[in-house]
Formats: C-alpha cells, structure tokens, sequence
C-alpha cells in the first residue's frame, strides 16, 4: 500500500467541509455527512488487512529527513480507532438527520471539520501536529454544542470552552517543554532516546496531564459531565466517541511509546483511574435526568481504559482497548435511545417519564441491553471487556492488581444499583398519562395528554439499534476484535516497526 494515501483520510473530510459550506444543498451536505465517515471507516478496514503482514505504515510529507518531516503513521491501534470513531460519527450523524438537526447552517461542515481533526490525531506521528488536530477537532465543537441557541447550551458552551482552552494552553506548554528538553517532539525520536529522566519526564507529565483532564478522567470530570448532557444526544453521542476517546487514543500511545513500562508516577495514574470508576458510578444516585447519568458513566469508563496505561503490560493494554471500543459502542447507543425518548417525549427527567416499557417495546429491549453492556453482563460486549480487564488485573498480581480488581467490581456493582435507579424511573411504573416537555428546553410548558399514536417513530431508533446491535454481535463473536486489540497491544510495546517505518529513508 502506498503510505501516501494517507494524507487522504485527511484530505478528504477537510475537502467535504468545504464543499459543504460552497454549495448550499441540503441533500448535498446529508451525501457528505454520511458518506465520509463510510469512507474513512471503509479505509480503517482496509489498513488492517495491511497491518496483518505490515505492522506500521508511514509517510513522511514533502519526503524531507526523517525524524523531522511532518510524519503521519498507521498500525493496528490506529486503525481500529479509525473504524470506530468513523463508526460512531456515522450513527450519530444519521440520528442528527433524522432529527433534523443538521439543518442548521453550518452544521454538517463543522461536523465534517471535527472529524479532520479527529483522523489527524489519529494518525500523526509528531506531538506538535497533534495539538494542531486537536484543536481543529475542538473549534467546531465550541460551535456544536450550542448549536440550538438555548441560553443554557450557550452558558454550558461557555464553560466548554474555558476549560478546552486552558488544556489546550497546558498541552502546546508541555510539548514546547519537550522540545526544550529533547530536540525533538516525534514520537519515534523520542522512542529510540530511551527512558526520559530529569526535564524532559516532567514535560512529558504535562502533556499527559492535559490530556487526562480533556478525557475527562476524575477529578478533572466536572466540565465533562456539565456540558456533555445539556447539548443534544446526537452531538453528545458525537463528542463520547470522539474527544474523549482521542485523548485515551493519545494517552497511550505516548505513554507506551515513550516509556514502554510504567512510569514512577504509575501510581498517579492509578489513582485517577480507581476516582474515575467509583466517581463516575456513585454519582449517578444524584441525577434526575437520564443523560445526566451517562455522562458519569462516561467518566467511569475512562477509568476503565485508564488501568491499560496503570498496568502497561500486553494483556491490559489489550483489554483497555478493547474495553474503549466497547464503551465508544454502547455509549453511544444508550445516548442515541434517549435521544429517541427526548424527541418523542419532550423530556430525559426522571419525573415526567414513566412506565415507557409497556409504550415502547423496541426501545425497551435496547434499553436493557445498553444498560447490561455498561455493567458488564451478557449478551452484550461489556462482559468480555470487565473480564479482560480483571484476568489482567490478577495476571499483574501485587497491590495494584487487587486494587484494581476490588474497583472494577464494586464499579459494576454501584453502576448496576445506578442504573437500575435510572430503569425504574423512566421504563418501569404506571404508564404516562400526560407529559411536560422539559423545562431545560423549552420552559415550563403546561402539560399534554398522551395519546396512542404518540410512540417513537422507527427510523429514530435505526441509529441505536445498529449500535446496540454491534455490541451484541461483539459478545457473540469476540475473537476477531480480541486478536486485533491483543496485536494492537503488542505494537504499543514493541517499538521497533514504529521507529523503523518513521526513520527509513
């Protein structure tokens, strides 16, 4: 394969944004919001048949010296991670047409800017550039989260973009650190200089830092759970399986390409990982709103992918990943449902939703079975990443292996009375009689009789089932994304196809 074609999966969703914004066609920009995704998901697909026989693919631009072009490089990691967050743009973006949301202007070519910057992080193999992605991922997102003009979404994109701004600040400090300490800020230099010491690992500290907290990992989840839920559930869908999962993606793939065993900061990690699990699965008991409650969950999923970088051995790093596409799927399937109940209903409070099992049987079904996947029961996907991540966790054995069991456990254990909670209050009880649309909206409106023919129309629930859908399949036939997370690990470790494929001539 020529590693040129790279540039492509960058090229074209900037060349579609453009598009988009020149010819003002409705139908034209609905062609570009579902077709990108399909394209760049179709060439992640791709990539991974070429990484069975080639491990790592790069290409340096301009074809200047190696080690300091403008490199962009694939392996298994990033592939997979470019069929994913492809996979979750594309639901998304079909639940926003079939709300109609992506009929404000603008909207599809900022989704399609987003998505630039997404596959550029993915793919670039300097850490300058990857703030560059970075923040061309996040400009269009200060725009989407309000993208409805409620003042509540325009205050909540306020603080979005505060903290956004203030972690990127923190992460083009740390990388220019970097380079003050090393020479350079291409991942496979830095690989091939060995173990930072001194200057160069507090730099590098910082720019983990940042990530973390643009991730949202506790105790620096607070922004997360505030904005995420009170934009839409599409957009919300949208951003759970794109920025937070970028700076995971970034986490480790610094973290094991710069240091390949665990840092003597390893127990910093480990505490935000055990705060992010028991955070994020106790705070759900406080929150009315359903959305309100997967965002925390959210929170306790980075928790779940952050034990591959506690542990930094083969077998967790491989559960971590696995575990991170199992959580972009079901996230945004749970999200995608309640965005099906917020349309249909007027409302995701617990206190003006009830007895939706015995109105909405389909939704129903999908409902549960989202809400087995994020405790970890089958049939659903969630059951082999917990048990991944516990066989790893004993594997490591030692303190922080027990530790880390313990927490996973109780995680499941709170999440599951947690969300059961949630399942009581909106899917169980007597059924409605008249509803409110909610007050965050639209005001307080008067309440409105509940006919028959009032039911969530199916194309509504397309999205969620084809995402509900794959985490089943995933439980039924786990081996093939078992071995490409397993094969991903292994190259997360063994530096030696990266720097190679960067550095030939």
């Amino acid at each position: 394969m020529n590693s040129a074609l790279l540039l492509l999966l960058i090229g074209i969703p900037l060349l579609a944004s453009a598009l988009s914004v020149l010819i003002t066609s409705r139908t034209f920009d609905r062609l570009l919001l579902l077709a990108v995704p399909v394209l760049v998901g179709g060439s992640g697909v791709a990539l991974l048949g070429v990484h069975a026989s080639t491990p790592v693919i790069a290409h340096s631009v301009g074809d200047y010296v190696p080690g300091l072009a403008i490199v962009f490089v694939s392996d298994t990691f990033t592939a997979l991670m470019l069929v994913l967050t492809s996979l979750v743009a594309f639901v998304s973006s079909l639940f926003l047409v079939s709300t109609g949301e992506d009929q404000y202007r603008f909207v599809p070519a900022l989704i399609l800017m987003m998505l630039t910057g997404v596959y550029g992080a993915l793919l670039t193999g300097d850490l300058f550039n990857f703030f560059v992605f970075v923040e061309v991922m996040m400009l269009p997102a200060y725009a989407l989260i309000a993208v409805t003009g409620t003042w509540r979404r325009l205050g909540i994109g306020r603080l979005y973009v505060m903290v956004n701004l203030l972690t990127s600040t923190m992460l083009l400090i740390g990388v220019g650190f970097v380079y003050g300490a090393t020479g350079t800020v291409n991942l496979a230099v830095l690989a091939d200089q060995g173990r930072p010491t001194g200057q160069a690992a507090i730099a590098l500290g910082v720019v983990l830092l940042s990530l973390l907290i643009k991730a949202g990992g506790a105790p620096f989840h607070g922004w997360l759970v505030r904005s995420y839920p009170n934009t839409s559930a599409g957009m919300m869908s949208l951003f759970s399986g794109l920025h937070s999962k970028v700076g995971l993606y970034a986490i480790y793939r610094i973290y094991t390409t710069v240091y390949g065993e665990p840092a003597p900061w390893a127990t910093a990690i480990l505490i935000v990982a055990v705060a992010s699990i028991l955070i994020g699965a106790i705070s759900g008991f406080g929150q009315v709103r359903v959305r309100n409650v997967l965002g925390f969950q959210m929170t306790a999923g980075v928790g779940h992918i952050l034990i591959g970088a506690t542990l930094l051995t083969s077998a967790a790093l491989g559960a971590g990943a696995f575990y991170m596409m199992h959580h972009m799927v079901t996230m945004a399937g749970l999200l995608l449902i309640m965005g099906a109940v917020e349309q249909t209903y007027g409302t995701g409070s617990f206190r003006k939703l009830s007895g939706l099992a015995s109105r909405e049987r389909w939704a129903t079904i999908l409902m549960i079975l989202g809400l087995f996947s994020l405790v970890g029961l089958p049939p659903t996907s969630g059951l082999w990443g917990k048990v991944g991540l516990v066989r790893a966790s004993t594997d490591a054995g030692g303190g922080f292996g027990w530790v880390l069991v313990a927490t996973i456990v109780a995680g499941a254990l709170i999440s599951l009375l947690a969300l059961q909670r949630t399942w009581r209050n909106t899917f169980w009880g007597p059924p409605m009689q008249t509803y409110r649309p909610d007050s965050a909206e639209t005001g307080r409106a008067p309440a409105e009789p509940i006919t028959r023919s009032v039911r969530i129309p199916a194309r509504l629930l397309v999205p969620a089932t084809i995402m509900i859908g794959v985490s089943v399949a995933l439980f039924c036939f786990p081996e093939p994304l078992l071995d490409l997370t397993h094969r991903a690990a292994e190259g997360l470790l063994d530096h030696s196809d990266y720097i190679e494929a960067v550095m030939a001539p």
